[in-house]
């Protein structure tokens, strides 16, 4: 009774995956800057962010909050990461993370992440002095998620992650929830061969309210000045369906070559394909690099066809330090570089505890 409850459990997670994402209108280039929110695509954990996310199908531990929850399942006690990435660098924008996931019962795992996307300060300017600041207001992004995951056997692993997300400045701030859900399934006799499937931020629209929408204005048949709020059209956030595949060739001395792709279809812009390595020094040291694909990316950066900032080559390095080699316990340090056409790349440096 219990094995027909544990894969009837991940029978009902797969269809409704399965549901969800065929109700969504995927890879439509003509929706492009529709929807906001966009801080959730980017990801902000360095070692999968070296794959350029190829590796959703093998992700594992805590920055499969980010990519399917489903890998937090392989949590084997706890793991905490701290993160700090600089965005597109040269404009001033920081992201700070931080995660914990903890091994709980016999084969569950529970996870913590907070993300926080900070702009520096900008000027205030009005109208009427469009060229002399009245002092500055900073604007702050922070997304907050809460993950459940359980190895259902050997092979299959599921799991569920309710976020929310906050945006505000000064005057005017937004907040919505959204759910991922995902499954990882591992198969082959050194569990070489691993396919995932994750669907991303899926929930209500979300809209924008506060002090900041309001005028003093004078209203038809009236001599005194009267507050008026403006209503802020209501806007989606961008759900997102992965599906990727890995293949780890194992060779002697403990040294492994990962190969991995993955396939994005996103409801607010075209669809991309992701293809990553990694090599892994006995786990002492890895190297891992990827290529993000869509359509019009090669284009001129002006040319309308050209969309999409998250594409093109990435890189990454990770070395870590066992303090346990039987417990799976180490430290790490992990640093990823991502492409950009304008500004400077995206750069991310993260540490991890393993224990």
């Amino acid at each position: 009774m219990k094995t027909l409850y544990k894969y009837l459990s991940v029978v009902l997670i797969a269809t409704f995956v399965f549901t969800m994402s065929v109700t969504l209108k995927a890879g439509n280039k003509d929706r492009t800057g529709q929807a906001g929110a966009t801080e959730l695509l980017i990801n902000p954990w360095a070692r999968s962010s070296g794959w350029g996310s190829a590796n959703m199908s093998k992700v594992r531990g805590l920055e499969a909050m980010w990519g399917n929850v489903a890998g937090t399942a392989f949590t084997g006690g706890t793991q905490l990461i701290f993160s700090k990435t600089q965005w597109l660098k040269g404009t001033g924008t920081d992201i700070m993370s931080f995660g914990i996931t903890q091994h709980v019962g016999e084969t569950g795992t529970l996870g913590i992440q907070i993300m926080s996307m900070s702009f520096g300060e900008v000027d205030i300017t009005t109208v009427a002095n469009p060229d002399d600041p009245q002092g500055t207001f900073k604007p702050n992004l922070m997304n907050f998620g809460v993950s459940y995951a359980k190895a259902f056997s050997s092979s299959i692993y599921a799991g569920v992650l309710l976020k929310v997300i906050s945006e505000s400045i000064a005057d005017v701030s937004a907040v919505g929830v959204a759910i991922d859900a995902g499954i990882q399934y591992v198969t082959g006799a050194e569990e070489q061969i691993s396919f995932g499937i994750a669907l991303k931020n899926v929930g209500p629209k979300m809209q924008y309210s506060g002090d900041g929408l309001s005028i003093r204005t004078l209203i038809s048949g009236q001599t005194d000045l009267s507050t008026v709020e403006q209503r802020s059209a209501s806007f989606e956030i961008p759900a997102q369906l992965n599906i990727g595949a890995a293949y780890d060739f194992i060779f002697p001395k403990d040294y492994r070559l990962t190969t991995a792709g993955n396939f994005i279809s996103n409801s607010f812009s075209k669809d991309q394909f992701s293809f990553g390595l990694e090599l892994s020094l006995k786990d002492y040291v890895m190297l891992r690099s990827g290529y993000t694909y869509e359509n019009g990316m090669f284009n001129d950066i002006l040319d309308a066809e050209n969309t999409n900032i998250n594409n093109g080559f990435s890189a990454g390095l990770s070395v870590q330090v066992p303090f346990n080699k039987e417990k799976g316990s180490y430290f790490g340090i992990d640093y990823a570089y991502r492409e950009s056409k304008a500004f400077n790349g995206t750069h991310t440096v993260g540490i991890i505890f393993n224990f």
